[in-house]
C-alpha cells in the first residue's frame, strides 16, 4: 500500500488501556446510578465530555465539567503499568527513523493521552490531536481531517489505524484508508476496512520516492 502519512488512535490501538477505561467508567456509572453496561457500550472512541453529556443530559455544563476534570485526573494519575500493543513501539521507531509523517488522533484529553503514551513507552508524536483540539468528536471526520492537516498530508493519502466503531466510522468519513486493529481487548466490527491486524509485529515501511512510502502488512 502506498501512502504519505499514518494516523493512529491511541486507546486499544497503540496502548492496552481498554480494560482500565471500562473499569474506570463502570465505577463512575455505579456511583452515579447509571447502567455500567450502557456506559461501556456507548463510550468507546468518543470524547469523555460526549459520554458525560449523553448520560448527564439534565446536568449543567459546570457540573459536567467538574465530573470530567475528576475523571481526567484519575485516569492520568493511574497510567502506570499500561503497555503498548505488541510491536507498536518498534514500528513507531521505524517510522521516526525513516522520517515518515505520523501522528496520534485520540478522543482522550491531552493530559490523559500524554500519561498513557509515556507509561506505555511509545515515542511521543509531533502531531497529537486530542479532545481539546476539536469541535466534533468521532465518529465525525473532524479529528482525522485535523490530523492529516497537521501532518501536511492529504487525508486521502493517510492510513488510519483504529479499533473502535466510532473511530473506524470517523476515518472512513474522512476518506482515509483504514486498517482495523483487532487486539484481544477490542470488539469485532462489521465494517469494511482495507485490512485487519492483531498487532504491529509484522508491519514494515519502506521509502518509495519523494514523500511517499510503502506499507507492508
Amino acid at each position: 500500500m502506498h501512502f504519505r502519512g499514518l494516523l493512529f488512535d491511541l486507546d486499544g490501538t497503540l496502548v492496552n488501556s481498554l480494560e482500565f477505561v471500562e473499569a474506570s467508567w463502570s465505577a463512575w456509572a455505579v456511583r452515579r446510578g447509571y447502567s455500567a453496561q450502557a456506559v461501556r457500550h456507548y463510550l468507546h472512541g468518543k470524547p469523555a465530555l460526549s459520554t458525560l453529556r449523553h448520560f448527564m443530559s439534565d446536568a449543567s455544563e459546570a457540573a459536567i465539567t467538574q465530573e470530567f476534570l475528576a475523571l481526567e485526573e484519575y485516569e492520568a494519575s493511574h497510567a502506570q503499568g499500561m503497555t503498548a500493543v505488541a510491536g507498536a513501539v518498534a514500528f513507531l521507531r521505524q517510522l521516526n527513523a525513516l522520517n515518515v509523517p505520523w501522528g496520534i488522533v485520540t478522543s482522550g484529553s491531552r493530559k490523559v493521552a500524554s500519561a498513557r503514551i509515556h507509561h506505555a513507552g511509545l515515542p511521543f508524536p509531533d502531531v497529537l490531536v486530542t479532545s481539546e483540539d476539536i469541535t466534533y468528536g468521532k465518529p465525525h471526520p473532524e479529528p482525522f481531517l485535523l490530523g492529516a492537516k497537521r501532518l501536511n498530508v492529504p487525508v486521502s493519502q493517510c492510513v488510519v489505524f483504529e479499533d473502535s466503531h466510532a473511530g473506524l466510522l470517523s476515518a472512513q468519513a474522512a476518506q482515509s484508508v483504514v486498517v482495523e486493529v483487532l487486539t484481544p481487548q477490542a470488539g469485532v466490527h462489521d465494517l469494511e476496512t482495507f485490512a485487519t491486524i492483531p498487532h504491529y509485529q509484522h508491519l514494515s515501511v519502506s521509502p518509495k520516492g519523494a514523500a511517499e512510502f510503502i506499507l507492508q502488512l
